[in-house]
């Protein structure tokens, strides 16, 4: 059984137990959250697809942790002027393991 879920802007296909990385999530260590935006869902019945989401179908997931990935650095210049920028970022993400994918 999977599911494909939307959030933060990107699609995941989720099984349940996966632990994914998805963008940062307003939600605290341990807390439960639920994904609503559900476009398929496979199970023994078959496969749904949604139009544009599956109605009554839900994900719902334990988030493992909340931190930033690793550093990357963006160089900015510009030729003939003597202009250049070292820029680093870091992006926040939230770890999550699914548990419950019903549907």
């Amino acid at each position: 059984m999977f599911a494909i879920i939307l959030t933060g802007g990107k699609q995941y296909k989720v099984d349940e137990g996966d632990i994914i990385f998805v963008e940062k999530l307003g939600v605290a260590e341990g807390e439960e959250v639920k994904f609503d935006k559900v476009l398929a869902v496979s199970n023994n019945d078959g496969f749904v697809a949604g139009a544009p989401y599956v109605s009554g179908a839900s994900v719902t997931a334990r988030v493992v942790r909340n931190g930033k990935a690793k550093k990357i650095y963006v160089m900015k210049y510009k030729a003939k002027k003597n202009e250049k920028k070292k820029i680093g970022h870091r992006q926040p993400y939230t770890k999550v393991q699914i548990e419950k994918i019903e549907g």
